[in-house]
This record gives C-alpha cells, structure tokens and sequence, in this order.
C-alpha cells in the first residue's frame, strides 16, 4: 500500500476527495500525514476527523530555509512517504525536497497549463484571469511538481466550458467539482506507474 502525504494550506476540499476516493476504494493508498503552513487551516479538522497525523510546519518560523527543509524531510522520512500530493498548498516546495521525491510530488491546478500557469497564478487570480482574457475554456491540471512553478511534466487534465455569464467564483465553482474527480484518478495512475519501476 503506498503511503500520501498531503499539503494543504486551506480548506482542503481536494484532500477530502482523496480521503473520499480512498474510502470508496476508487483510489488504493493510505493518507499518513498532513503538512500544513497554517495553524487555522480547515484541512487539519479533516485530518483530525479521519486520525490522519498532522505536521504544521511555516517556513517563516525558521530562521533559515535549511533548518525547515531538514525538519520537513525527516518528518516526510519518518511517515516513509511513497508520494507528495499538493492539495491547495501555496508555499513554494524547498529544492531539497523536490530532489528527494524526484517524480514524487503532484500538484493541481485550476487551469489548462501552460496556460495561466507561474508565479501568482493561483486560486481566484486564475479565474479573474481566464474570464478578462475571454477564454471559452479552462479546466483543471494534475502535474509533476518540479523546481519550476507549474512547469512540471502534465499528467491529466479536465476541460470546463467558460460561459457569457461566469463570474469567477461561479467558474471556481465547476473547475473544483472537476478538481475532485480528476485528481485522485490521476494519483492512483501515477502510483501504478511508480510501482512498475
């Protein structure tokens, strides 16, 4: 059984579709942890209603990154973590851990990458965005997360039709509801790949 850990930094609706897929047997992993940089995060009441441990770990509470890189490997170590699934995480990952769980570590993104992808394109910036340049389309992403924002390697992706009428919360709305289906199909895709090798 592969061991995921997810970061979180929110309400942490995706991580709830992963606990669903895992429940509903959609989706063959155990959830050994939560990471979150957030003390209020929603994302830890899930974790607590389902006995999944969690790690709250801000890196402004270090003095150096290095000493929170170590911390966070150890403890990543220690749940002998098979894959990383970021889930709404908006801290960038250290280098060090990317390294470590080369190929190991996937994101979500509420886009078609590479559009709307990069340094500050998250949460409703990337619906505002969509909207102002009048796509007819957008989606959401699943990738390898790489020491790149949103660079890494695409592994799935769902389209959602942008309407006259959308604003962005309504296109948040469907792009998440695409989110929670998309994502733990492809994480069960990628564990599958992982174990062949």
């Amino acid at each position: 059984m592969n061991n995921l850990v997810v970061f979180a930094s929110g309400s942490g609706s995706n991580f709830q579709s992963i606990i669903d897929a895992i429940t509903s047997g959609q989706l063959s992993a155990r959830i050994v942890g939560l990471v979150t940089n957030k003390n209020e995060a929603y994302a830890i009441e899930r974790a607590k209603n389902n006995n999944i441990p969690v790690l709250v770990l801000n890196p402004s509470d270090f003095e150096d990154n290095s000493e929170y890189s170590e911390k966070l490997l150890q403890q990543l170590t220690d749940w002998n973590t098979d894959l990383i699934v970021l889930a709404g995480y908006l801290r960038k990952i250290p280098a060090s851990i990317i390294q470590a769980f080369d190929n190991r570590i996937l994101n979500i993104h509420p886009a078609l990458l590479p559009k709307f992808g990069g340094k500050g394109f998250y949460g409703m910036n990337v619906h505002t965005a969509v909207i102002e340049q009048q796509e007819v389309e957008t989606g959401c992403t699943v990738h390898v997360v790489t020491e790149e924002y949103d660079k890494g390697p695409i592994l799935g992706q769902s389209k959602v039709q942008v309407l006259d009428t959308d604003t962005p919360e309504d296109l948040a709305k469907r792009v998440l509801t695409e989110e929670h289906k998309l994502y733990p199909r492809v994480i069960q895709s990628h564990l599958e790949t992982l174990n062949q090798h």
